[in-house]
């Protein structure tokens, strides 16, 4: 079977496409990205990427509902308004109004669980694309595989960015809570 041909898509017609679609897919630069299916062969997600997601969830969803925030994992499409273009993080916390029901524009916390097919683009492309979003505070990026996380926070010097490794603790303006690599790597061992 040969590659999908990849053609230009104005966002109009993502957007009404993608809710009848098959599979989900990311909208960068005007073409369409599948994130599962023919062209990247992957049917799920590891244990340990729905463990990590489940421990954000535990840790920050009733606590962002009762600031007045709307928690999201994987499902809720993500607006860089300025590219544009749509992801889909694997944690999204949003406490601004709400704008659209299928996406979501200005979050204050993004977290992506790096795997091996999008660790490049995490690190790199979404990078660079989420630090245009004048809301964002922080931005997490996860491994799967080790107690390591990465925490680029907005500051008023710009971005800073700290890693953490086998320990630590991680302060979030948005919602205001600390959090330690306890909590993100609950219920996993790493040999």
């Amino acid at each position: 079977m040969s590659a999908p041909t990849f053609k230009p898509m104005t966002v109009e017609e993502y957007l009404r496409t993608e809710r009848d679609s098959p599979i989900k897919r990311e909208f960068v630069g005007g073409f369409v990205y599948p994130l599962h299916g023919e062209t990247r062969a992957q049917a799920g997600t590891s244990q340990a990427h729905m463990r990590i997601t489940l421990n954000f969830t535990l840790k920050l969803g009733s606590l962002a509902l009762q600031q007045g925030c709307r928690y999201h994992t994987a499902d809720m499409k993500l607006l860089v308004d300025g590219l544009p273009s749509f992801y889909y993080p694997d944690v999204m916390v949003v406490c601004s109004e709400q704008i659209d029901e299928y996406y979501e524009k200005n979050p204050c916390l993004l977290v992506e669980v790096l795997s091996n097919r999008t660790a490049h683009n995490d690190r790199h492309a979404k990078l660079q694309a989420y630090q245009t979003i004048p809301t964002l505070q922080t931005y997490l990026i996860v491994s799967q595989t080790e107690r390591s996380v990465i925490a680029y926070q907005r500051s008023p010097d710009g971005w800073q960015m700290t890693q953490y490794e086998g320990s630590g603790e991680i302060r979030l303006p948005c919602p205001p809570v600390t959090l330690t690599l306890d909590d993100i790597f609950a219920g996993l061992s790493f040999a």
